[in-house]
């Protein structure tokens, strides 16, 4: 498999419609970024969950997954599940956001995520960030919408169990979910690693990318 290089990344964006939805998602290759870019700026916003337990775990595990970056957090309060219904303040918390930051990677959910308020801010995500490389991550749970992602990032040796790891340890809040353990997310890493010749990967889908060929 052909692997192409970004370059150096100094600054990425990252949204999920819950507390959870970006560890979850890619926090495999928030560790690695980390790891390999100290001082990397990560700026995450959060659509629901503001103002309670849900925040504190989101920002306690962002933290913990981002060491030795600069990382800015805004979790709003639209409820869980409502986001639809919440559309011009989702589409104005995104515009806000976008004007606070301007990354290299956007992260967020897939379009084609079963759960409508991950599928509504991966929709509005492009209308904002339209010159930006925009990746949707995918999330392990119930529903039968698992992607075929076309990215892959293979993840460094030992990242994937530190994920599931941080995971049980910052989100005490999630641990009645029966698809909430260790082998949830270390088995969907496998499968990505071997879909990309590695021990584990995260997966994305791209939203849309330009290439240049011969390094011009």
């Amino acid at each position: 498999m052909r692997e192409l290089f970004t370059g150096g990344v100094d600054e990425i964006a990252v949204l999920g419609a819950h507390c959870d939805d970006i560890a979850i998602g890619m926090g495999g290759t928030l560790l690695a970024l980390c790891s390999d870019r100290p001082g990397l700026r990560v700026h995450a916003l959060v659509l629901s969950g503001g103002g309670g337990e849900r925040e504190a775990e989101e920002r306690a595990a962002l933290d913990a997954f981002c060491p030795g970056a600069s990382v800015r957090v805004t979790v709003l309060d639209i409820p869980d599940g409502r986001a639809p219904a919440h559309w011009q303040q989702v589409k104005s918390a995104l515009h806000e956001f976008r004007r606070s930051c301007d990354p290299a990677v956007v992260f967020g959910p897939h379009r084609h995520d079963a759960h409508q308020d991950h599928r509504l801010l991966a929709e509005l995500l492009p209308t904002e960030f339209r010159d930006h490389l925009i990746l949707g991550y995918e999330i392990v749970k119930w529903e039968t919408d698992t992607p075929r992602p076309n990215l892959f990032h293979p993840l460094p040796h030992g990242v994937a169990e530190t994920k599931a790891r941080l995971l049980g340890k910052h989100y005490p809040s999630q641990a009645t979910h029966d698809w909430f353990d260790d082998e949830a997310f270390l088995g969907l890493a496998r499968l990505r690693g071997v879909q990309c010749h590695s021990r584990h990967a995260e997966a994305f889908t791209a939203e849309k990318l330009s290439i240049g060929f011969g390094g011009r």
